[in-house]
């Protein structure tokens, strides 16, 4: 019985030494049935045993145990049952117990904090949450470590959140009203933190005011800049943290790789993969992702690639990084190959897997794959991720499918912007300019606000139905209605209408009052239509443009050629031709594809070795007879343009 006795004692003087859950409890049914006040003081033994219980996040256990208080409980048991609640997600009751503490004349010690602002984190509640911190530093605990990165954490959480909103009120917070009320009754005496100040500084000061500060203290501002888009400031901290000779762990590393990869800075993102090579960081999953990522942003497939490869363990982020790297970067065979590599590794795919994937099916208008994958995405139960479902959309309209694209918007629980801006894209490359621009103000009806990728879509539309007026006014309304700053994409699609509706002067204008450089892209279609009206003096201004832009672009040089033919200035068309000889420029064969009962042919311009040549070859001079027939002229214009091969 002493034996016994001796030994329940050891494991309440150390209760490191229970490592599951039965054990503790098993623990507490021994002291009860050996008279636990006679092994220790009541209040203790139960305080040690919640104490235990709160770890194994035992919570019925826990609150039942901490009801046997008859009088108000320690701060231990306090600190136990805030703790337990918190990391249940019952974060109301927490703060209840917090606020009944409070009220019960016990003042927090430095292990209630952390639990506290982690809730009010969760809450996003950034007013109680400066309350919590007003009571940190009036009991003289803003100085502990722990306490100090939970207040910087939640800062930077809540920094995510809309600041003014929280600030003016515009949106209440989980924590109701009458919670609030109790709360600053109780808690009054407590000093208030500025409300005046945006979480960034908040982040900020409290990490200066920290006398210690560890790798944790030091990530969580990191973190919380790159999460507001604070990139200059998150480099600038990782430099001051290499300055006060602390070393960067793997969340440093793979929190900063994102930057270069937005930022194509391939060079800055090599010298953090060096820095993992030396310290043993490139076998973590994260930074392998992360560097991944990071090379086929900035165009270095074959480097992510051989990240991907010499990674000891691919887990499923691994996996989709490649495969939507490849995607991305064009390579859309090699993502297909690797997505089937995937699944033969027994690695399951998930809503992200789906979403990189359906890009390639769309581009390569490969529908029976798209189906099949279809088929996989509902029997798993993905079609209800908004993701997957708007990538579905994209490619059965990419396919010809628009009947199935409309029927997947349609079947949707919720439409957020992307998947409307799908449908309109939908509606808009297949020539219904229409109903893409009907769309578009149902979206907005709906309280959709529209993107950059939306204001793409419906300037698509209004190019291919040749509605300009509709166009610049869709233009206008970006900056103005929604504060949107025109990218290239709505640039081309505006320039391109104004150039195919003859008003070559405006479209030139338009493009050189851009406020971000012009492309040969956007110059192109400028140029083409200089052809069709035969203005030879602008397409030499146009062609100039692209020659000073991209001196070896091959399509300046064919189209000025073909402008020059069209005008009947052969000379000029030749002349151009030997220019272009000289300096080596060759213009590449095109190539095309098309499925035909699941059987995916390539074309490539000039070649006759497809094994149906000759029967393509002679239903094409049948179509070529029949339109004839129907009244069809050949243009022979253009029988002389550039095709050098």
């Amino acid at each position: 019985m002493k034996n016994s006795t001796q030994t329940l004692k050891n494991f309440l003087n150390n209760p490191t030494l229970i490592k599951t859950s039965s054990q503790a409890k098993q623990l507490h049914a021994h002291i009860i049935k050996l008279h636990g006040g006679d092994i220790i003081p009541f209040r203790e033994f139960t305080t040690i045993i919640l104490s235990i219980y709160s770890n194994f996040n035992l919570l019925q256990d826990s609150l039942s145990l901490f009801n046997t208080f008859h009088s108000p409980p320690p701060t231990k048991a306090w600190k136990s049952i805030i703790k337990c609640c918190a990391s249940n997600g019952n974060l109301l009751e927490s703060i209840t117990f917090f606020k009944e503490m409070r009220a019960s004349g016990k003042s927090p010690d430095r292990n209630v904090f952390p639990s506290l602002l982690k809730t009010c984190a969760h809450l996003r509640d950034l007013r109680f949450g400066e309350t919590v911190h007003g009571c940190v530093v009036r009991l003289g605990l803003d100085t502990d470590l722990f306490t100090g990165n939970a207040l910087m954490n939640m800062y930077a959480k809540l920094e995510s959140l809309d600041a003014f909103k929280v600030f003016d009120g515009g949106g209440e917070p989980m924590l109701n009203a009458i919670m609030r009320d109790q709360l600053d009754y109780n808690m009054g005496e407590m000093k208030v933190v500025d409300k005046r100040a945006f979480p960034a500084d908040n982040v900020r000061k409290v990490f200066e005011t920290m006398p210690i500060k560890d790798v944790v203290s030091w990530n969580t501002v990191i973190g919380g800049h790159i999460q507001n888009g604070m990139y200059e400031e998150a480099l600038l901290t990782v430099r001051e943290m290499g300055k006060a000779n602390l070393k960067l762990d793997s969340f440093t590393l793979s929190s900063i790789l994102p930057i270069f990869a937005q930022h194509v800075d391939v060079m800055k993102g090599k010298e953090i993969h060096g820095y993992a090579i030396r310290y043993n960081f490139d076998k973590d999953v994260f930074i392998g992702s992360s560097l991944i990522d990071m090379y086929a942003n900035c165009s270095r497939l074959d480097d992510s690639y051989s990240v991907f490869t010499l990674s000891p363990q691919k887990d499923s982020v691994s996996w989709n990084s490649i495969i939507a790297g490849c995607v991305q970067n064009g390579k859309f065979d090699n993502g297909l190959k690797l997505f089937r590599k995937m699944l033969l590794a027994d690695i399951e795919p998930v809503a992200i897997s789906f979403s990189s994937i359906m890009p390639a099916c769309a581009y390569l208008t490969t529908l029976s794959l798209g189906k099949q994958l279809h088929g996989y995405i509902m029997r798993r139960g993905f079609d209800s991720n908004i993701y997957v479902s708007s990538s579905l959309m994209d490619m059965y309209a990419k396919c010809g499918k628009l009947s199935i694209a409309k029927w997947v918007f349609d079947t949707m629980e919720f439409q957020d912007t992307i998947s409307w801006t799908s449908m309109i894209m939908a509606y808009a490359v297949h020539g219904h300019a229409r109903d893409a621009i009907l769309f578009f103000k149902e979206m907005e009806k709906e309280g959709i606000k529209p993107n950059f990728g939306s204001f793409v879509a419906v300037l698509t539309a209004c190019s291919h139905a040749g509605l300009v007026d509709e166009s610049l006014k869709y233009f206008k309304s970006m900056a103005r209605d929604y504060a949107i700053s025109p990218g290239l994409e709505h640039y081309s699609a505006v320039s391109d209408l104004l150039s195919r509706a003859g008003r070559l002067d405006e479209a030139y204008e338009f493009i050189s009052s851009m406020h971000i450089e012009a492309t040969c892209a956007i110059w192109s279609t400028l140029l083409s239509a200089c052809r069709i009206h035969k203005n030879v003096e602008l397409a030499e201004k146009v062609a100039n443009e692209m020659f000073r832009s991209e001196p070896h672009n091959v399509s300046a040089y064919v189209l000025l050629s073909n402008v020059y033919i069209a005008a009947g200035r052969y000379k000029d068309a030749a002349k151009l031709r030997i220019k272009t000889r000289k300096k080596g420029i060759i213009k590449k064969a095109a190539c095309s594809w098309i499925e035909v009962k699941n059987k995916v042919h390539v074309f490539v311009s000039g070649e006759e070795n497809h094994p149906d040549y000759p029967l393509i070859n002679k239903v094409i001079q049948d179509l070529m007879e029949w339109m004839e027939h129907e009244g069809y002229i050949r243009n022979t214009n253009m029988a002389l343009h550039y095709v050098d091969e």
